[in-house]
């Protein structure tokens, strides 16, 4: 079965930081690039990140660069979201979901053929 799994959320303070874990399964990894997509109360679904597999192969939405980084190991078939400098807007569940390398850089949620069940993060003090 393909499997996505996001964990790592929690409650954090405004101004920390906090890693999230992709696990995935069930599918050739190395052929996927993965994104960080996240929906906070009462908004709609966004794309953040997109990690392809090369470390120049990444995208970041201008709501999160410079504070997020997105790693993976292929190896491991994990990917990482590393959140630093947290604001209360960050506040959202988070997904991690998985899209063909052929479809290129892309955030269009469509085009995105599995999802993980989310894990939340809670940025206040």
């Amino acid at each position: 079965d393909v499997q996505l799994q996001a964990s790592g959320g929690g409650l954090v303070q405004p101004g920390g930081s906090l890693r999230l874990s992709c696990a995935a399964s069930g599918f050739t990894f190395d052929d996927y690039a993965i994104a960080w997509f996240r929906q906070a109360p009462g908004k709609e679904r966004e794309g953040i990140s997109y990690r392809g597999n090369s470390a120049s192969n990444v995208y970041y939405a201008d709501s999160v660069k410079g504070r997020f980084t997105v790693s993976r190991d292929n190896a491991r078939s994990l990917v990482w979201l590393q959140m630093n400098r947290l604001k209360p807007d960050d506040t959202a569940i988070y997904y991690c979901a998985a899209v063909p390398l052929v479809a290129g850089v892309t955030l269009d949620q469509n085009m995105y053929v599995f999802w993980g069940q989310g894990t939340l993060v809670t940025v206040s003090s």
